[in-house]
Formats: structure tokens, C-alpha cells, sequence
């Protein structure tokens, strides 16, 4: 088959000891007593060596077993039973979603661990990751009761954990959702009734139960979005000893057939059909307007969803990339241009490869940047006793979570089709790798919110929170970064074509605004392009950033001049054939196009 796991931990080891402050977020209360800077290395090492060895051998089974679904119960291949208690047992796996639990690593280094397990096994990583986030979301804003009964074992990965929101029909319109919760004479226990569809790791055979947390609207609370209630609502019922009870009338319908992720099953689930299903509120029932506190908590989990997301496309497409680079140096066919009687050679010698190649990697390493900055700031929301930093992290995080998840998925999707190409009629066949990455890859542009939804997220509220001033010191502070590197000689060319992306940027909030004023219809035909034209514009500042750190370490006589010097021309190459799409993106917004929305119904 063709799963081959080509990965490195360079990048990352670049990323958290020489370009951000690694050493800020180890010295913190929180971890200093546990890592330091030179713990680094080994933690990495290791970590990419057991995702190798432990976790890679079962992306196969994924593709070519998938989870089966058979009456009524799933299961997923062997394999994955594994790997999925090795990463447990090791540390790497829910653990770390508790904040206060013991030794557990700083997002920044387990988004590194993160990302080499999602490469291993892009099907794989839900299953350890939501038991995780489910549990802190009950940590966060569950009664103690709740807390002590359900989060232990859902951190330790005994227990698995699932967002149920999407119903059939529904879609990514939450609002009209039809589940609904019934008071029963039991304080904080509702009968509850619905279907939900799309839920990933709705079941499986992994862990002894699943709690789901359930979304759903209490009986005469308000219509809409604003009426709706979350609810713990395990798979088999919990007793107040900690014990598993009877089975809860949840029953698993059926699995999706995807074109992707094949081991990750993605289930319909049915609450009630007996009217024995039982859920228990998370937080306060509905105020004396009807309105829930459901979206509120759901959010907590959804917003870090979102940036994860992000992540797993390029930890997707990076497997793509390296699997292309190595093909590329070993495929030998053709002549140089300029020696067409010489000798064949292989195909990473041709310009065009090379082109196709280097736009992989500028992308790659622009979306590794905004992912690991997220890490970075979230690290310091999450541990960090500044209140000023807590302030500014939590602001420019804001503004670049709706750009991690749609620029990174829907670059994704375009690169893998770069690495096909590469390969050729071989890139197209299945025996090849690359053929899955794109299939696995292509749902991530739609899980969390259709990467849409994060455009009008991104013009229609992060533009405006605080009355626009957040975002306006996101934008200043690539001002201020250009404004102290003006004298630079080496990356001349760059800054000057950065400074007119951000001058056309500035251009185009004055006319998106007039929109809103104006031909309001305008803003969502135009908001992807205007989120591809704000993530270009900050993936920009990133390699520049990273680029400057290079000069420095070259004129420090460092080692590994390759290393550097590459990501010098990596750097250059984004600025000079992706940033200046900024402009052309911004000219495009400004000419107000209407034909879409002029064209009859018919004529489609």
C-alpha cells in the first residue's frame, strides 16, 4: 500500500528554540519545574520516533479496513487499539488536554508531538483528541460532582468523548436544530431526544464508554441559537460510584462512507428512541428569556477545534510534500533545459518541479507559523500570570483562529494537487501516497464550520470586536514590524512588497466597509477572498520574521547552512509569488463584481 510517514522534526525545533520564545513558555510557573529549553531535542526525537514506529503502521488499516459498522456497534481495526492505548500509556494522548495535570507538556511542544500523529494517522487522532477536549469542557463549566465523575477516566483515555451538534438536514445551521431535553423529577437530568449526524468518534470499540456531549434546546426555552443547552450524555450510564450503569438509549444508526479517513468513524446517532435516554445539564438551565448557555460552552471547545483543524491539513499535506521532495530526487527522466544531449536527470533538477516543490514548502511553513503561534499565545492565556500578555494573546489569537482553519484546509487541498503532480500518472494511482493524502484531506475545509462560515467570522465580527480596535492592533503590528526593518539590505525586496500588501489591505477594510454600509451582499461574495488576502498577508510578516532569524544564526557562523539559507529562499518565494496576490485579491474586492449575483437561476 501506499502509506509512507516522512517526516522531521527540524522545523518545529526551529520554531519553538530560535524564532518564538520557547524559553518564555518553559520558564512559566506551570512548567519550570518539569522542561527546559534543553529538554527540547529529546522530547521531539522521541515523540516522532513512537508516532513511526506505534502509530504510522496503522494508517493502512485505517484506509483499507476503515471502522465497520455491524448491527448496531463499530469497531475499528486492531491496529488502532495499539496504538491508541501506547499513546495513552505514553503521555501523548488526552492527559495533556488537562491544564492542571501533572507534567503534562505546553502547547507548543505538544502541537509539535500533535502533528506528527496526525501524519502518522490523520483517522487515528480523534479518538485520542476529543476524550480530551470533551473532559475540559466538563472541567470548565460541569458542577465538581460532574467533574470527579467523568473527567478522570476521559483524560486517562479510558473513557471517549464526542461533540454531537450537526443534525440531518441541518447542517452548519445550528439554530434549527430539533433535539430537545425534557425536566424530569430528577434535579439536572432531562430525557433526551434527537438525531445527530456527522459526529466523529461517535462510536468505536477503543474505550469501555463514550460521553457525548449533547446539544440541544430544554422544552419552552428560546428559538434559535440563543435557546440551547449542552448535556453529558454517556453511552452507557455512569452511577454515582463511578461505575457503568445500563446502556442509555443511544443507538448508533449507521457509519458514513467517506472518500477519506476512512478509519475514523463518522456516525449517526439516535438519542432516545426508547425514551430511556437520559442527559445531564451542563451549567444553568435557561434564564427567564429562554436563552441556554450551550453556544457559549460548546465554544470554548469549538474555537481550539479550529486551530487543531488547521493543523491536521497541514500535517496532511506536509506527509504529501515530503513524499513528492523524495520521489522528486529519485524519479530520473529528462534533460536539463540547457544541456538537452546531456545525460538524464532526476526530475527535482527540472525548473517546474522546482517550482511545484518550493510552493509546497512556502505554504507549508506560512501555515506551521500561524498554527504554532496560536500554540504560543494559548500557552500564555492558558499558564501565564501577566495580565497584560494574557490581554494581547488572547486578542491576537481573535483574530488568526478563523485564518488557521480555512487558509491551511483549503491550501491543503491545492498543495496535495501540487505533489500529485509531481508524481505524475504514478501521483494518481493509489499506490502512491499521495492519492489518500488528498482524500484525507479534503474534509478538513468543511469540519468545524465550512471555511466560509470562518470568512464572515473573520469580516463580520473579528473586524469589530472592541469597536475595531482589536484588529487593529493585529494590523499594527505588522506596521511596526516593517517600520524597524526598513534598512534591511538582504530582504529589501520582501519588505517593500509586504509594505504594499498591507497599504492594499488598508485600502480594502475602507472598501469592504463601505459594503456593509452599501451593497451588503457583497461582503459574503467577496469574504473567502478577503480571509485568503488578510492569512497571505500575516503568512507574509511570518517568513520574514523567521528569515530575519536565519541572517542572524548564517552571520553567527551557525551550522546547518542549508537549514537557514533555505528557509531564507523559502521566506523570498512566498513574498515574491504570494503576498503580491494580496493586491491583485484586494483590486478584485474593489471592482465590486456583481455578475454572480446578477446571473438569472436559470442560467446555471
Amino acid at each position: 500500500m501506499g502509506s509512507n510517514f516522512i517526516y522531521s522534526t527540524r522545523d518545529h525545533k526551529f520554531i519553538i528554540k530560535e524564532w518564538l520564545d520557547g524559553e518564555k513558555i518553559l520558564g512559566l510557573d506551570r512548567f519550570k519545574d518539569y522542561y527546559g529549553l534543553e529538554d527540547v531535542d529529546g522530547i521531539l526525537d522521541q515523540a516522532l520516533k513512537f508516532c513511526r514506529e506505534v502509530v504510522a503502521p496503522s494508517n493502512d488499516d485505517g484506509d483499507t479496513l476503515g471502522a465497520q459498522f455491524d448491527r448496531g456497534q463499530v469497531t475499528v481495526p486492531p491496529s488502532f487499539h495499539r496504538a491508541y492505548h501506547q499513546v495513552q500509556e505514553n503521555g501523548w494522548g488526552s492527559s495533556n488536554k488537562d491544564l492542571d495535570g501533572e507534567g503534562i507538556l505546553p502547547g507548543l511542544l505538544y502541537g509539535a508531538v500533535h502533528e506528527y500523529m496526525i501524519a502518522a494517522n490523520p483517522a487515528f487522532v480523534s479518538y485520542v483528541g476529543l476524550a480530551g477536549g470533551i473532559a475540559s469542557i466538563i472541567k470548565t463549566f460541569g458542577t465538581q460532582e460532574q467533574v470527579d465523575l467523568f473527567t478522570p477516566k476521559m483524560f486517562d483515555g479510558i473513557w471517549g468523548g464526542t461533540m454531537c451538534l450537526t443534525e440531518p438536514g441541518g447542517g452548519s445551521d445550528v439554530g434549527d436544530m430539533l433535539s430537545k431535553a425534557y425536566p424530569t423529577d430528577e434535579p439536572g437530568i432531562y430525557k433526551i431526544r434527537g438525531t445527530k449526524c456527522f459526529i466523529t468518534a461517535g462510536d468505536h470499540d477503543l474505550t469501555e464508554n463514550i460521553i457525548h456531549l449533547v446539544l440541544a434546546r430544554i422544552e419552552g426555552a428560546a428559538p434559535g441559537t440563543k435557546g440551547l443547552s449542552l448535556f453529558i450524555v454517556p453511552k452507557i450510564w455512569v452511577n454515582p460510584d463511578g461505575s457503568l450503569g445500563e446502556p442509555n438509549d443511544v443507538a448508533t444508526v449507521g457509519i458514513e462512507d467517506k472518500m477519506g479517513l476512512k478509519g475514523s468513524a463518522t456516525a449517526v446517532l439516535s438519542f432516545g428512541e426508547e425514551d430511556k435516554c437520559r442527559g445531564i445539564l451542563l451549567g444553568n438551565p435557561p434564564d427567564e428569556r429562554g436563552f441556554g448557555e450551550g453556544i457559549a460552552q460548546m465554544f470554548k471547545m469549538i474555537n481550539g477545534a479550529r486551530v487543531d483543524t488547521g493543523h491536521c491539513a497541514l500535517a496532511v499535506a506536509t506527509v504529501a510534500y515530503n513524499n513528492a521532495v523524495q520521489y522528486a530526487r529519485e524519479r530520473v527522466q529528462g534533460r536539463r533545459i540547457t544541456d538537452p544531449k546531456g545525460p538524464r536527470v532526476p526530475i527535482i533538477e527540472h525548473e517546474d518541479i522546482r517550482r511545484m516543490l518550493l510552493t509546497q514548502k512556502a505554504v507549508l511553513e506560512a501555515c506551521r507559523a500561524m498554527v504554532f503561534k496560536a500554540y504560543y499565545y494559548l500557552d500564555i492565556i492558558n499558564f501565564s500570570e501577566d495580565e497584560g500578555a494574557v490581554r494581547e494573546a488572547s486578542r491576537r489569537l481573535e483574530v488568526i483562529t478563523p485564518l488557521i482553519k480555512a487558509y491551511c484546509s483549503d491550501q491543503a487541498w491545492e498543495l496535495i494537487a501540487l505533489a500529485i503532480q509531481v508524481y505524475g500518472g504514478y501521483g494518481y494511482t493509489e499506490e502512491y501516497p499521495v492519492a489518500r493524502q488528498a482524500r484525507d484531506s479534503k474534509i478538513y475545509s468543511i469540519w468545524e464550520g465550512t471555511n466560509f462560515i470562518q470568512s464572515m467570522d473573520l469580516v463580520g465580527r473579528k473586524w469589530r470586536l472592541d469597536n475595531g480596535n482589536v484588529f487593529k492592533e493585529w494590523l499594527a503590528e505588522m506596521g511596526s514590524f516593517l517600520a524597524a526593518n526598513r534598512q534591511e539590505e538582504t530582504l529589501a525586496r520582501e519588505f517593500a512588497l509586504l509594505g504594499e500588501a498591507l497599504a492594499a489591505y488598508t485600502e480594502l477594510l475602507k472598501t469592504v466597509t463601505g459594503y456593509f454600509m452599501g451593497e451588503l451582499r457583497l461582503v459574503p461574495l467577496y469574504a473567502t477572498r478577503i480571509l485568503k488576502a488578510t492569512a497571505t498577508l500575516y503568512g507574509g510578516y511570518l517568513l520574514l520574521d523567521q528569515a530575519l532569524v536565519a541572517e542572524r544564526k548564517l552571520r553567527q557562523g551557525q551550522e546547518e547552512e542549508v537549514f537557514y539559507r533555505g528557509k531564507i529562499h523559502t521566506a523570498q518565494f512566498y513574498l515574491r509569488n504570494m503576498v503580491p496576490e494580496v493586491v491583485a485579491l484586494v483590486k478584485q474586492i474593489q471592482d465590486g463584481d456583481t455578475s454572480a449575483l446578477d446571473i438569472a437561476l436559470e442560467a446555471f
